[in-house]
């Protein structure tokens, strides 16, 4: 039996007494769990109305469990034991939290970066199972490392149609391609968007054919369903999404710490789910992934952040005098449908759509319009300070002249700083390298945050881009952009394709910064001409805050 905790303090628990009567004499929770798609005003229920199954998935991805066990069984007869998934956003994240937890292995490949694409092709060949992951069928990224995977496949003499596995919508484009070729294919829910589909065929393939218990994820999350449908104060779900998003003034940094959880990589995935869900229509709630109590947006009583510990389900509740914090605690199934029973309710209390993404497609088209135009070409830098080079876009004119002369990277990052707000301000540094072999470069995220004083996050691109890339674009206009891109070692071929890898990732980084510049954020880009010795210098730069 599975349990949760939902404890508070400070202006978190203020939130829940203040929101949660309202949201049981509404009924919020028996009509989530009925389907109810008029929970979030008129202009939602279109959209409301396709993407409510995942309240049932504890039940009905029960007859998953013996196709994906009779799957597994089949390669391993093989000797096929080395899984890669290939998926962006919803469909990598939860597959990932759920093979780190379980301590099984899982090869994440969510990245156009050719040097990263290109490891991951070289790994273990012979005894690989690649699954490709696509709700749509056509996200460019998962179609791009398919393709990768078919000719790596065909070149070593192995039949492409016995090692990949498809998961995907009924009717998408990749379903009828798929099985046309010959490929094994489990389609998903239609009816769940992305971010929601840890408990769909999306996070279990995978995960149940590396080696985890998808059974004994299902009856911990359905241990708990009743529970979160339940109209009543003592509903840990009504409880978190209050917290999340029911704080006056809204504390809008929910600040992600695990303290003893022992779910591996959690907030990455809630940082998706809410990051994405809730950042619209100029509202929203940024998550800030941080790594302990000594990070500095936990030590410092900032008047916009809530602190969300990640706790053993038997962990003591929060002292008081916290300026605003939850406690969060219970088995990794249970906790997939308690954040997105809260992301939900945080949506109804925000007034907005949970379940679109409006930002995230206009990057993708910014993106195909770069790669039409041919890559490559970019404009020219305002300076260059050794391997990077400098480039400014955004701000209120829209053009980058916030900075002014600057012609140094700490200068540059002086400019950056100085267009954030001292209040409610957030720093966000996106990163399109490497996310395996360039890891160090997060622990700049720390240091930046001292500097600044302000919430810090960072991101591997375009792995954001289906997560906090929505909540940049389309959350409130607080944010300042540091964005990191590089030349790739060497350049990988994308099979059947005019592009490259590096030709791709690209322009998913020139997208992105344009459409942040449409809405006048501030993007300072920084390009390493030689990612070694840029990489090096970047690093020196910003272990010091980047101060000059």
């Amino acid at each position: 039996m599975s349990s949760l905790s939902v404890s508070a303090s400070g202006a978190a628990a203020d939130a829940i007494g203040r929101h949660v009567p309202g949201l049981v004499e509404d009924a919020v929770a028996s009509r989530l769990f009925a389907k109810d798609a008029t929970l979030w005003g008129p202009d939602a229920e279109s959209e409301s109305r396709i993407r409510l199954s995942w309240v049932g998935l504890p039940r009905s991805s029960r007859p998953l469990v013996g196709e994906i066990a009779a799957m597994r069984e089949s390669f391993a007869e093989q000797g096929l034991t080395h899984v890669v998934l290939c998926g962006m956003g919803g469909s990598s994240l939860a597959p990932e939290v759920i093979c780190a937890t379980a301590g099984k292995p899982l090869v994440v490949l969510d990245s156009s970066d050719p040097d990263y694409v290109r490891r991951a092709l070289g790994d273990d060949l012979e005894h690989t199972v690649v699954v490709v992951s696509s709700k749509s069928g056509s996200t460019v990224e998962t179609d791009s490392q398919r393709r990768a995977y078919e000719q790596a496949f065909t070149d070593a003499g192995i039949d492409p149609a016995a090692r990949i596995v498809i998961v995907t919508d009924p009717g998408s484009p990749l379903d009828a391609e798929s099985r046309e070729k010959g490929y094994r294919v489990v389609n998903a829910d239609p009816e769940v968007g992305g971010r929601y589909s840890a408990l769909t065929a999306f996070g279990l393939v995978p995960s149940g054919l590396a080696g985890v218990d998808v059974e004994g994820l299902l009856d911990d999350a359905e241990s708990v369903a009743d529970l979160l449908a339940e109209d009543d104060d003592a509903n840990p779900g009504l409880r978190l999404g209050a917290a999340m998003a029911g704080t006056d003034p809204l504390r809008d940094k929910l600040v992600l710490v695990d303290d003893g959880s022992g779910i591996v990589g959690f907030a990455d995935w809630a940082e998706q789910l809410i990051a994405e869900s809730t950042g619209k229509n100029g509202t929203g709630v940024l998550p800030v992934v941080v790594g302990g109590d000594s990070d500095p947006e936990v030590t410092w009583p900032a008047a916009d952040v809530t602190v969300a510990r990640l706790v053993d389900a038997d962990a003591d509740v929060p002292g008081e005098g916290a300026a605003s914090e939850v406690r969060v605690g219970g088995a990794l199934g249970a906790q997939l449908l308690l954040w997105e029973v809260a992301t939900a309710v945080a949506g109804r209390l925000l007034g907005i759509n949970p379940f679109d993404q409006p930002d995230v497609e206009s990057a993708k088209k910014a993106a195909r319009a770069l790669l039409d135009q041919g890559t490559g070409a970019s404009e020219a830098p305002a300076a260059t300070d050794g391997a990077v080079e400098i480039r400014a876009l955004g701000g209120s004119d829209g053009s980058g002249g916030w900075l002014g002369d600057a012609a140094t990277v700490p200068a540059a990052l002086d400019a950056l700083f100085a267009q954030l707000d001292a209040d409610r301000g957030y720093v966000a540094v996106m990163a399109y390298l490497d996310r395996l072999a360039d890891a160090d470069l997060a622990e700049c995220r720390v240091p930046l945050a001292r500097r600044t004083e302000r919430p810090t996050t960072f991101g591997w691109g375009p792995r954001f881009l289906h997560s906090t890339g929505q909540f940049h674009k389309g959350g409130p206009a607080l944010g300042v952009y540091l964005q990191v891109t590089t030349a790739p070692k060497q350049d990988l071929a994308i099979p059947g394709r005019e592009f490259t890898f590096g030709d791709f990732i690209g322009s998913q980084a020139g997208g992105d910064a344009a459409v942040l510049a449409e809405h006048g954020r501030p993007v300072l880009q920084l390009h390493l001409t030689d990612h070694d010795a840029g990489l090096a210098q970047l690093r020196e730069v910003l272990a010091d805050g980047g101060r000059a």
